[in-house]
């Protein structure tokens, strides 16, 4: 039996690997009259990660130093959802003692200043922290969008924060994909939801209607027009999304054809291949690469999965140290003193 709350009462995350568009997807769902998802923050993944030295959030002191910690820091880019940092951080201190509690009602917050009910939060980077957020709101929906893997990596060698090379993109596209298919398994339709790029792009009505149907939402026509919320939605500072400025079109589908050399296609054809395949993508047949490039890149595969079970194993240990439940409460709370 399925114990989650009402679809419309539940909040959703966006997903997926950097660079497959998922500030235009989060631009379309923001567009929906009833959905709310804010500029890409930076408080809910470091607040889980730094949750041992907020203490016991059960103290008022304790819950007023992690509000502070949410809507006074610059690092946690609350300053980019046009707040009034003073009310959130009261509203955080006085309310329910857990961590997730805290993010939700700043989530909540933002959606309340847009007239919305409905909210959640876009970052790429939550398809490799899928567990901790679902230990933060435990009936969360997600929204996994895919985007063929080399135009993924030729567009992230391609931005000015992207400092790690070539086989390190590739294997990020890989090792995104590997723990996505997982959790798609694990939680099921009625909580994770998959769509392509490519699709949405090429004509975002239907994939749009089957987003807002998982969400148990009626589709808005002005979710195909996200161009008209980019002015104000998107950070200007964020200038690697001035496409989303314009109108949805299709043309940077398959750009890797320029913008990888023969020898990266090749690479990513012989290492991606089996994932394209099963998300509709066909490998170019370009060859093989050498044998040094493949040695390569599996190195930088091997160290990435390291660094994931290190992750992992660091996680558990700390979870033995908590002082408590760390679910959103503030929801159930709302609901249990209104009128």
């Amino acid at each position: 039996m399925d114990t989650c709350a009402p679809a419309s009462d539940r909040p959703l995350f966006v997903l997926g690997c950097p660079r497959s568009g998922t500030t235009l997807l989060q631009l379309m769902l923001h567009a929906h009259p009833r959905i709310a998802l804010p500029p890409e923050t930076r408080f809910v993944l470091p607040a889980y990660e730094s949750r041992l030295r907020f203490g016991d959030l059960g103290a008022p002191e304790n819950r007023a130093a992690l509000a502070r910690w949410i809507t006074g820091r610059k690092e946690t880019r609350f300053d980019e959802l046009g707040l009034d940092a003073g009310p959130v951080a009261a509203r955080i201190a006085d309310g329910p003692p857990t961590l997730g509690s805290a993010l939700g009602i700043a989530l909540r917050s933002y959606a309340e200043s847009h007239g919305k009910v409905r909210w959640g939060d876009k970052r790429p980077a939550y398809a490799l922290h899928v567990e901790e957020i679902l230990r933060l709101f435990p009936d969360a929906q997600f929204v996994h969008l895919v985007r063929d893997g080399r135009d993924c990596v030729a567009s992230l060698l391609g931005m000015p924060w992207w400092h790690r090379g070539f086989h390190e993109a590739v294997a990020t596209w890989a090792q995104v994909m590997d723990v996505t298919r997982h959790h798609a398994r694990a939680l099921g339709p009625g909580r994770w939801h998959e769509l392509r790029f490519e699709d949405l792009v090429a004509a975002p009505e239907e994939p749009l209607r089957a987003v807002c149907a998982f969400l148990g939402e009626e589709f808005d026509p002005g979710m195909t027009e996200p161009h008209r919320l980019a002015g104000t939605a998107v950070p200007a500072r964020k200038t690697w999304h001035r496409r989303t400025h314009g109108a949805v079109d299709s043309s940077r589908a398959g750009s890797y054809r320029q913008r990888l050399t023969p020898a990266q296609i090749a690479l990513c054809d012989t290492v991606l291949g089996r994932r394209l395949i099963r998300h509709g993508y066909e490998p170019g047949g370009t060859g093989r690469p050498g044998a040094a490039e493949l040695l390569r890149y599996r190195k930088v595969e091997a160290l990435r999965r390291a660094a994931r079970a290190k992750r992992r194993v660091l996680d558990r240990a700390a979870r033995v140290r908590e002082t408590g439940p760390l679910a959103d409460r503030s929801r159930a709370a709302r609901r249990t003193t209104a009128p």
